[in-house]
């Protein structure tokens, strides 16, 4: 008799076991090529930024599409020039601010030039309630306010009256800001756009005919913009009562009394945005 052969279960099914496949070898990349990760996240100056930290929606669709990510950036100084202080500001950031007031989180004004004007206010939906207003009167006690509250990060938004400000002290502000989660934006004359800012984001704010914000964002990540952005923006309750006359105010002007730059975009506010404006 022949003997059992003894089968060793293990070494049958190690026997046929297919092998690994190769991995695939990696493309080598070109002479001055960069890995795709730190591609992603490099920015090139002839295109616009894209969203590095948060945004808050403007409020206006025109805007957002032209801003970087999207939105008012936060972690951020934002100046916004304008040739009459105190009014203007109001009518750009209110759809913004009501949006920090419905998080529940607080919107702090330092040094306005004018009293914030409270039943305005409460047309685009910014609380009293969660409204701070410091009155500093000089440069000094302004910044200095505004650097406890950046450090502190004691506010959903932070709006700046600084109209005599060094280059170094933006410079330092800008770098506190990093820190802060909610956008600060600092109010300054138009003619500080001759000055160097160390602010990523920087506008130039009028008011034009037809109840209408002009827009010029001559500072961004990104390309400066060619076009002036046009947004619609009745001020306080006056939307409900004004006639078709006066709603088009600049058509009972001679044609050529005011005539516009070529090249304009214009909006109106975003739909979620309230019939009434602040003032």
């Amino acid at each position: 008799m022949h003997p059992a052969l003894d089968w060793q279960e293990d070494d049958l099914s190690s026997a046929f076991t297919p092998a690994a496949p190769a991995p695939t070898p990696r493309p080598a990349r070109l002479p001055g090529e960069l890995p795709m990760a730190v591609a992603a996240a490099i920015w090139r100056g002839d295109q616009l930024g894209g969203p590095v930290s948060a945004v808050l929606a403007s409020g206006f669709d025109a805007l957002d599409a032209q801003l970087p990510g999207g939105g008012w950036p936060c972690h951020g100084v934002i100046e916004i020039l304008a040739p009459q202080s105190g009014i203007l500001e109001w009518r750009l950031l209110g759809p913004a601010l009501r949006q920090v007031c419905a998080a529940g989180r607080a919107v702090v004004v330092v040094g306005p030039p004018k009293a914030p004007h409270l039943p305005g206010l409460r047309f685009e939906g910014i609380d009293e309630r969660q409204l701070v207003w410091v009155r500093a009167d000089t440069p000094s006690e302004r910044l200095w306010s505004a650097e406890q509250l950046v450090k502190a990060n004691a506010c959903g938004a932070l709006v700046v009256w600084l109209p005599q400000v060094r280059a170094e002290q933006v410079r330092r502000l800008q770098v506190l800001a990093a820190g802060c989660e909610g956008p600060v934006f600092l109010c300054r004359p138009i003619t500080a756009a001759r000055e160097s800012s160390a602010a990523p984001l920087r506008l130039q704010a009028r008011v034009g005919p037809d109840w209408e914000l002009h827009l010029s964002i001559f500072k961004r990540k990104g390309p400066p913009l060619e076009d002036t952005l046009r947004l619609g923006s009745v001020p306080g309750g006056l939307r409900a009562i004004l006639t078709p006359r006066l709603r088009f105010p600049s058509r009972l002007l001679p044609s050529d009394a005011h005539r516009e730059a070529e090249h304009v975009v214009v909006s109106t506010p975003a739909p979620d945005r309230p019939r009434h404006a602040v003032h």
